[in-house]
């Protein structure tokens, strides 16, 4: 993929009294990158996710949300339940899941 303006790490808004910073935002094409690493079987990735669909539902350059998350080691109990559930349009803001390697 070939985009002329990335731009790593910038804020969004808080939500739940926290702040987070985007992995990557995409503002011509109003789309941010979020990246998450299923590294341990504590996190609750699902969880997290749905905080950051809310938080970016509010970010002004957010159109589209891309959800990434990376599982080399198959530690999440049901990746496809993830990807189902949170990949659709929330509100306004369009979402895709994706968790690999599947």
């Amino acid at each position: 993929m070939d985009f002329d303006d990335v731009r790593p790490e910038s804020w969004a808004p808080e939500y739940a009294g926290k702040s987070s910073r985007v992995d990557f935002l995409l503002k011509d094409e109003q789309l941010v990158l979020e990246q998450k690493h299923a590294h341990d079987g504590k996190r609750d990735i699902g969880g997290e996710l749905i905080i950051d669909i809310k938080r970016y539902a509010e970010h002004p350059h957010c159109r589209t949300l891309v959800c990434f998350v990376y599982d080399p080691d198959h530690r999440l109990p049901n990746p496809a339940g993830i990807e189902r559930d949170l990949t659709r349009k929330h509100g306004e803001l369009d979402v895709v899941c994706v968790v690999a390697p599947t």
